[in-house]
């Protein structure tokens, strides 16, 4: 293993390892709606360099990769660059994949129009360090888009407790000032802030394993009328649903 592969690291692996390609098929991850909200905050146009930071299953960097930009993408786990390079042949586009750590990207400074990541800053330890990396690789004035979980403070306790217990590699989704802070604590100029949420039924996110503590804490949640998970939870005819509330943020870098 790489020096990389710190405990928590692992913990991404093995989890994104076994998850590998029923996450990849998931509808949730390419829903049309909340892509092209990503793809537009993005912004890239023909022949634009952007970078797909912990890019899963190539989801968003085909995306992009289909409007004419020169995609790199780079994952910690093999098995999800497996899953975006079968992606991306069978879209047709041209993406450039390798394995890698988001805390230390392996790319020479300012050398990309777009830096862009999705759903992944609830994985990371310290995001902060994280965002550090994106900016470096990132042109002056380039663009730097995360797009991820964002809670409502008085939920992020639960809503933590809730993703800890159906992903072992969740850390903790920042809330959308928390994250705001990021970029502004990193000298960032903020360009737009949009949010959507997305729907979801329960039991196609939990291993069997954890169907029954989790499924009892949403029900608890639902009882309760209070929403201290965050999710808005609800029980339907085909399960308990709820949704992910997203944001995405948008900076550039500065000139100098």
């Amino acid at each position: 293993m790489s020096a990389s592969y710190t405990p928590h690291n692992q913990k991404i692996v093995d989890q994104f390892t076994r998850w590998a390609k029923p996450f990849a098929e998931l509808p949730i991850h390419a829903e049309s709606d909340s892509l092209r909200e990503v793809i537009a905050a993005c912004a890239a146009t023909e022949g634009m360099t952007v970078l797909d930071v912990a890019c899963g299953p190539g989801i968003v960097a085909c995306a992009l990769a289909q409007r004419g930009a020169r995609v790199t993408a780079i994952d910690l786990t093999p098995a999800m660059i497996e899953q975006a390079k079968s992606r991306s042949a069978t879209n047709g586009v041209a993406v450039t994949f390798q394995v890698g750590d988001a805390r230390n990207l392996p790319f020479q400074t300012g050398i990309f129009d777009r830096v862009v990541t999705r759903y992944s800053f609830h994985h990371m330890e310290d995001p902060g360090e994280v965002l550090a990396e994106m900016i470096r690789v990132c042109r002056p004035g380039g663009r730097l888009i995360v797009v991820d979980a964002t809670p409502a403070a008085e939920a992020q306790a639960g809503y933590d407790q809730a993703e800890k217990l159906r992903d072992p590699s969740h850390t903790s989704a920042l809330t959308l000032s928390q994250l705001l802070s990021l970029g502004h604590e990193a000298g960032l100029s903020h360009v737009l802030t949009t949010q959507y949420r997305l729907e979801s039924r329960l039991e196609d996110q939990v291993a069997p394993e954890d169907w029954s503590a989790l499924k009892t804490m949403f029900l608890e949640d639902i009882a309760s009328e209070q929403d201290r998970l965050g999710m808005g939870a609800w029980q339907a005819e085909d399960g308990i649903r709820f949704h992910f509330p997203i944001s995405i943020v948008v900076w550039t870098k500065p000139e100098n």
